[in-house]
């Protein structure tokens, strides 16, 4: 009760709570005249309540140079991004990834999205005048296995890559030891990882990114399109369970997502050509068996029905993000990722740029794109493709 901390007159205070008011809040619900009826009080006397209760609850009006030097520096802890390790990427997202809520990564296989995942696990462990965190990272591998072969490659290149980094720092980092994997098969696994696991390294600060690669395998292989109300209530239950990590521990979340043919999209499930990465061999995490996909995406993209027009996707389809509407409103950024229809007879000329990222939407960015290429080193963009 608040209502001894009020300065009043003994009489005044004993007057308010024989007329059974409890604090001072509930006193600045009743008017004047009311105030006057309930407890007895002359009209002086209620003036005085009230502006004694409303002092009460605005608190001081004074802010000291170190209160206001603590709000300036949560708002910049707010605010921090994290890099991606290009500088033309990280122009186009005007710094890097947010760290108050969920970003989305979807395209079709082959389009780069474990890559530029694995590219960020290693980013976030770098120093903060590097664009990093200075922590680790949380991968979550919902489908295949870690690549870890392509990430021992990337980190072997982080020299060539990040040049804007002096080699002395880049050779200290032990990026291997701050990489935490999880791999879990269904959707009770991932919501028992996020709500249990992933906390206790976020909270001891051994980690500060979360990556769930692919948000959309579990879902897709337990609900099918007659289980839409129990499936969205799952989804908006881990869309809710990683909003509060981001939130609570500043931690940017990326969550990798499938693409789905919209619905009345002509069928065109002609054979893809075979992906051969940049770096030589099979990029990490294509598939060769193609026909479960396409049925998932038919299946994911009947969801859609009302939403925005789709994007032009790579080969020629109208596609979307998969897992409806439901998940669309938990994300606060959505990336597209999409690898452009190589030429009959061959592929595209080395280093020429091949894919494109995309902003769909994000209350900070506009509508934009550039180009980049995946090779040995990593993700690149290139320079002079950027569009609105």
């Amino acid at each position: 009760m608040d209502l001894d901390q009020l300065d009043l007159n003994p009489r005044i205070i004993a007057a308010v709570k024989k007329a059974k008011l409890k604090s001072a809040k509930e006193v600045l619900h009743y008017s004047g005249p009311d105030l006057q009826r309930l407890t007895s009080l002359s009209s002086l006397d209620v003036q005085q309540l009230l502006r004694a209760a409303s002092s009460h609850l605005r608190g001081s009006g004074v802010f000291t140079a170190l209160h206001l030097y603590r709000q300036n520096q949560s708002c910049r802890a707010r605010s921090r991004r994290l890099s991606l390790g290009c500088p033309v990427l990280d122009g186009l997202l005007r710094g890097g990834l947010p760290s108050d809520g969920l970003t989305e990564l979807a395209g079709p296989s082959s389009a780069g999205k474990t890559q530029l995942a694995l590219q960020l696990c290693l980013t976030v462990q770098f120093p903060r005048r590097h664009g990093g965190l200075e922590a680790g990272a949380v991968y979550i591998c919902t489908e295949d296995v870690f690549p870890d072969p392509r990430l021992q490659q990337l980190i072997a290149q982080q020299r060539r890559l990040r040049t804007d980094v002096p080699g002395d720092v880049v050779d200290r980092m032990k990026f291997g030891d701050r990489i935490f994997i999880e791999h879990v098969a269904d959707v009770d696994a991932l919501l028992e990882c996020v709500r249990k696991k992933v906390p206790v390294l976020l909270s001891r600060g051994m980690a500060r990114l979360v990556v769930i690669d692919s948000v959309a395998a579990p879902f897709r292989c337990e609900f099918d399109s007659a289980a839409s109300v129990p499936r969205a209530r799952r989804l908006q239950a881990l869309g809710g369970a990683l909003r509060w990590l981001s939130c609570t521990f500043r931690t940017p979340v990326l969550c990798i997502n499938q693409v789905g043919v919209l619905a009345g999209t002509p069928d065109r499930r002609r054979p893809h050509p075979p992906f051969r990465g940049d770096a030589g061999g099979e990029a990490v995490g294509s598939s060769q068996q193609l026909t479960p996909v396409c049925m998932f995406q038919v299946t994911e993209g009947t969801e859609e029905q009302g939403a925005a027009p789709g994007l032009q996707g790579p080969w020629d389809e109208r596609v979307s993000p998969a897992l409806g509407m439901t998940w669309s409103h938990q994300l606060l950024m959505r990336l597209m990722a999409s690898r452009h229809r190589l030429a009959e007879g061959g592929g595209t000329a080395p280093g020429r740029p091949d894919r494109t990222l995309r902003v769909i939407f994000a209350p900070h960015l506009p509508p934009a794109s550039c180009s980049y290429t995946v090779n040995a080193e990593g993700v690149r963009g290139t320079p002079g493709t950027e569009s609105c």
